[in-house]
């Protein structure tokens, strides 16, 4: 297996925080310094920031090690640099801390499906907008957001059942994992993973069975094309809905998705299949 994150065992939702340049009253020796990069926080106060990396670790439970693996991925805002060695935090790490600890155990989401789904969602939406949103996640809590009632990643399967079930040979797995369509982990001994996730291995042994060899130079890689695909129109899909129904009531722009959703999944499997039958129709 590989290792997600120092100090954690192998495992495998957007925020982009802008750079912000230090007001001209900080540049005292004083004055606290942002941090530089991407990962740099607003407004950096000592109200809003109180606590140093040691509380940040009992705070989250987290080791130092994994905490500062987390802002070099862009998992994590960077804090509040105060000196060279030193930095402090607020509760918005906290949170963020606790949210993909999360989605990374619980869910088994792969840290690079966390980062995109952290990312998109704060660019994206206005305040509006998300406040609409999370209205409508609420009332579709128990049909969409969870399957058959469970939260997402609460039934997993053992990795070595999935693979003889399946037919895909491990290092197909581990390359999997590797580029972060799946994750696994341990539990009580055992490697498994999140059994909503396992859909993805049983088809790629499908395609295996197909056809669809090693021998003829097909890998886990090529897998990206569609990911990447479905990514790319997911964002769309949302700013587009976002931007129609915003000023709707919750309810009904849930009940709205509930009826619409099954005949988006159609027409993406139709607009497939017609893309393909053209393709022949018009070959000279």
């Amino acid at each position: 297996m590989t290792a997600a994150a120092p100090g954690s065992r192998r495992t495998t939702v957007r925020r982009t925080v802008s750079r912000v340049a230090a007001p001209a009253a900080a540049k005292g020796a004083n004055a606290p310094r942002v941090a530089k990069g991407a990962n740099a926080l607003r407004r950096p106060t000592a109200a809003a920031h109180p606590y140093k990396m040691k509380e940040l670790c009992e705070l989250t439970g987290l080791p130092r090690q994994v905490i500062h693996f987390y802002i070099q991925q862009g998992l994590v805002p960077g804090g509040v640099k105060t000196g060279r060695n030193m930095a402090y935090y607020g509760p918005q790490h906290v949170e963020r801390l606790q949210l993909v600890r999360q989605l990374q155990h619980e869910r088994f989401l792969p840290l690079k499906a966390i980062k995109a789904l952290l990312d998109g969602q704060e660019e994206s939406f206005t305040s509006s907008q998300r406040v609409m949103l999370l209205g409508v996640k609420e009332r579709l809590e128990h049909t969409l957001v969870r399957e058959e009632g469970r939260e997402p990643g609460a039934q997993t399967i053992a990795i070595d059942d999935l693979l003889a079930r399946t037919g895909v040979p491990r290092e197909d797995l581990d390359r999997a994992v590797e580029l972060g369509f799946v994750a696994t982990r341990e539990i009580g001994g055992r490697e498994v993973m999140a059994a909503d996730q396992s859909w993805l291995l049983e088809v790629w042994g499908e395609l295996r069975a197909a056809g669809v060899s090693r021998e003829l130079g097909f890998v886990v890689d090529d897998l990206a094309i569609y990911e990447e695909a479905i990514g790319t129109l997911f964002t769309h899909e949302v700013m587009l809905v976002a931007s129609r129904v915003q000023n709707l009531p919750p309810e009904r722009v849930a009940t709205l998705l509930e009826r619409a959703l099954p005949l988006v999944h159609t027409l993406l499997i139709r607009y497939h299949a017609m893309r393909v039958r053209q393709f022949f129709q018009t070959l000279r």
